[in-house]
């Protein structure tokens, strides 16, 4: 939403003078808060050591927001964004939800959405299906089986299923990395660098809480809300650490049966949804910045390759630079030749970048070119494994989703329903 709004918002915050008077206060934040206290729902007891900043200026950023209504000849706000606002590839990407296996099924979330007065179109066909999703219409993505899709700005932050843990707000390209991994139940994996934790209930679902995950993370604040996401989602095969992944050591015995690791390192972030909040210049980042996350990303990579029962990798950033992406790819594959590239979904339309033999078993994301936001992805395993079975495995055209729900599903219905209003009353008593 404050995406929407940008322009409108830019410009009542220029003329408010809110970042000449509060110099701390970065232009992506303002936008955000200034969203919050003119547009949205307001702080409602919240916002922190923000809310009084805000506070001091709440007059005069109130009065700008009224005269540029009255230039601009409106009286509703939605008006002041048909005016000041261009829509790009960012605002037609869909909303993507992803139905948590751990506590319901895909075919009875349809159901409640349906009772809710959605309507549910079945299987998309291509993404021209996505795109033209309008009003309270809702698919099956094409690709992932447990992904539901609704229209571009549609808000579920507080559904009931999703207070609930029954749903995950997830992009379709963040789904990719767990779902390449593949982890059968019973494995043992390493989540790398896992908050805010999303791609780490992915992975407990499809273990179906049965093995192990280690997720290690340095934050303490992030780890922290990790934990409550987790179990909201009925994540129990976890460990979390508050360790530097680099610091583990892949010759210790708890790590043993590791044949799986996930990582999302830390990056520019140049290919989230959010970027065009940042201000203006910071769309690029510098070489050097970008040498640093190589340097560290290359670092990660190969200290993950190392652990001595590694089979499967997945290598995935949020960032659409060469530096960040292809070429770690090519340096860790430089330096370890145990390990190649596996082919994964070759139907997938947005390749590497071809820098290097190999490069096109890389997949990328974007909102112009997958409707997602954008990613990049690498798929290891060690060579040894590349048997001609996995490989006419990776090679399929798809991922052989499961069969497209039926608009009728009697098997635990009740359950669903039953944990939507528990949900609801929950979130009401919160209140």
């Amino acid at each position: 939403e404050t995406q929407r709004y940008a322009a409108v918002l830019d410009a009542v915050i220029a003329r408010a003078g809110l970042l000449r008077a509060e110099k701390k206060l970065r232009p992506h934040l303002a936008r955000v808060l200034v969203y919050e206290l003119l547009l949205g729902k307001g702080f409602r007891g919240a916002g922190g050591r923000w809310k009084p900043l805000l506070s001091r200026h709440q007059a005069r950023l109130k009065a700008e927001l009224a005269r540029l209504k009255v230039r601009q000849g409106v009286s509703r706000n939605e008006d002041l964004l048909e005016a000041g606002s261009r829509p790009g590839p960012v605002s037609q990407v869909p909303r993507f939800v992803r139905v948590n296996t751990l506590k319901t099924c895909c075919g009875d979330a349809i159901d409640y959405f349906k009772r809710q007065g959605f309507s549910y179109q079945g299987q998309a066909s291509s993404l021209e299906d996505l795109r033209a999703l309008k009003g309270k219409h809702f698919l099956l993505d094409p690709l992932l089986p447990e992904l539901l899709v609704f229209p571009a700005q549609t808000d579920l932050h507080e559904h009931p299923l999703y207070l609930a843990g029954h749903l995950i707000l997830q992009d379709k390209a963040s789904c990719l990395p767990a779902t390449l991994l593949a982890p059968p139940p019973g494995s043992h994996v390493i989540d790398a660098c896992a908050a805010p934790g999303n791609k780490t209930s992915h992975l407990a679902a499809l273990l179906k809480n049965q093995g192990k995950i280690f997720a290690f993370d340095l934050d303490a604040k992030r780890l922290a809300s990790m934990a409550t996401l987790l179990a909201r989602a009925g994540v129990s095969c976890c460990e979390l650490a508050e360790v530097d992944f680099l610091t583990v050591s892949p010759t210790d015995q708890r790590y043993d049966r590791v044949q799986y690791i996930l990582l999302d390192p830390s990056c520019s972030g140049s290919g989230m949804l959010s970027r065009p909040l940042e201000e203006q210049g910071s769309g690029t980042p510098s070489q050097e910045r970008l040498r640093a996350l190589a340097g560290f990303q290359q670092w990660a990579l190969c200290h993950a390759l190392s652990f001595p029962s590694l089979q499967r990798l997945v290598y995935s950033t949020c960032s659409l630079c060469q530096e960040e992406n292809e070429d770690v790819v090519r340096d860790a594959l430089q330096q370890n030749p145990g390990f190649r590239l596996a082919p994964v979904l070759p139907s997938w339309p947005h390749r590497g970048l071809s820098t290097f033999p190999g490069a096109e078993h890389c997949l990328r994301a974007s909102p112009e070119t997958t409707l997602t936001g954008g990613f990049f992805i690498a798929v290891f395993e060690r060579a040894e494994v590349l048997s001609s079975a996995s490989q006419a495995e990776a090679l399929a055209p798809e991922l052989a989703p499961s069969p497209a729900p039926k608009r009728k599903r009697r098997r635990r219905k009740a359950d669903v329903q039953a944990a939507g209003a528990g949900a609801a009353a929950e979130a009401t008593c919160g209140k």
